[in-house]
């Protein structure tokens, strides 16, 4: 039997129209995963159009941290209740207000989670795919062929060194 994972630090990323869900939301998450330890700045989100039939345009994104270091095992169950949150905020058009994307980081990786299926990410379980995003290696966060546009920005990338930085302290 082999040993159990070590503890990491729970993220999600918020993506949305309006600013104003991401304190809603981060009080109804606090609730689940406990006490937020940092928060990113809000970003105008301009990477893709991706959201943009579903979520409209001019949308914001901001990532919040989580203080209590959890299970790795456990992220596709929080990716799950992430999206009861996004169901209970629709839009006139049935789609979501908001886009909730949880993570976990550790000192070596950021891995991200997702319903959709792709050549580098490996399933899960309930129907939930994960994937690495960036490696740390060097003193910094590497970027992979298929890291996303976002994750590749200098702002992006300062704030997971300095959850990761707040990360190494927790583990101490």
């Amino acid at each position: 039997m082999s040993p159990d994972p070590h503890p990491v630090k729970l993220f999600i990323g918020m993506l949305s129209q309006d600013a104003a869900l991401f304190d809603q939301l981060k009080d109804e998450l606090m609730k689940i995963f406990g006490p937020v330890d940092m928060e990113s700045p809000v970003w105008n989100w301009e990477h893709t159009d991706y959201y943009s039939k579903e979520m409209g345009t001019g949308l914001k994104r901001q990532f919040v941290f989580f203080k209590d270091l959890t299970d790795p095992g456990m992220i596709s169950d929080i990716k799950l209740k992430t999206i009861e949150f996004e169901k209970q905020f629709k839009n006139e058009i049935s789609g979501r207000r908001i886009n909730l994307d949880p993570g976990y980081l550790d000192s070596a990786k950021i891995v991200l989670v997702s319903t959709k299926d792709f050549s580098h990410r490996i399933y899960l379980g309930n129907g939930i795919y994960g994937e690495v995003t960036l490696i740390y290696s060097g003193k910094n966060y590497q970027i992979l062929p298929f890291t996303y546009p976002d994750f590749r920005t200098s702002e992006y990338l300062d704030v997971f060194r300095e959850a990761r930085e707040k990360y190494k302290q927790q583990i101490k």
